[in-house]
């Protein structure tokens, strides 16, 4: 275990063994440009072109811990950039499970294909990866157990909240905060919130 996941583990961002053990699979360097492989390791987000980043690791794990991905889950990733939460979700979801990423910007939804192709997670079929736009989900494909979003929204979508199976649960950036939104039936639903954390905003097509 290398010193980035200790301190994670140690600081209580990581907790949940299936979680620890994909951070340490799934090595963040093969996710960033070859310019930058010498401060993967470094809690910080990294820029990874087109005016986007790589998420602080710190914050990677506190929303998978949140998001609590299961072994068979069905996980839709919207904003999947540099694609190493996909590659972190496939690897906790495993050869049952299926991630789909969403990512709208061209270069870097083929730059996450790339990276996530080191580990087979595509070619494998556990993983397809989708370019396009991700701000009202992707209903082909839903219900999902799980839905993970890596940008700032305005609002927590309504169309993300109906791709949700019942009993499952949708993580989001809205503004500065960090919401957990947890489908008890099909119209009601428990939200949480976690302020202090910034993020790239999610932008749809329609701009």
């Amino acid at each position: 275990m290398d010193s980035l996941i200790r301190d994670l583990v140690y600081q209580g961002y990581l907790k949940t063994d299936r979680i620890i053990d994909a951070f340490s699979k799934i090595r963040r360097v093969d996710f960033v440009p070859e310019e930058l492989e010498s401060a993967s390791q470094a809690n910080i987000p990294l820029p990874i072109g087109q005016g986007q980043t790589i998420s602080q690791p710190l914050t990677v794990a506190f929303m998978m811990e949140k998001l609590g991905p299961l072994p068979g889950d069905k996980v839709l990733d919207v904003g999947s950039g540099s694609g190493w939460t996909t590659a972190l979700l496939a690897h906790i979801v495993g050869k049952k499970g299926k991630v789909i990423g969403m990512e709208r910007i061209k270069d870097l939804c083929h730059f996450g294909m790339n990276n996530v192709s080191k580990y087979n997670l595509i070619e494998g079929g556990r993983v397809k990866i989708i370019c396009t736009d991700g701000t009202k989900g992707y209903v082909n494909e839903a219900p999902y157990q799980r839905i993970l979003v890596s940008a700032s929204a305005k609002e927590i979508p309504r169309e993300m909240k109906k791709q949700l199976a019942v009993g499952g649960r949708l993580v989001i950036p809205v503004k500065n905060s960090i919401w957990t939104v947890e489908k008890i039936s099909e119209k009601d639903f428990r939200e949480e919130e976690y302020p202090g954390f910034a993020f790239v905003p999610l932008i749809g097509e329609e701009k």
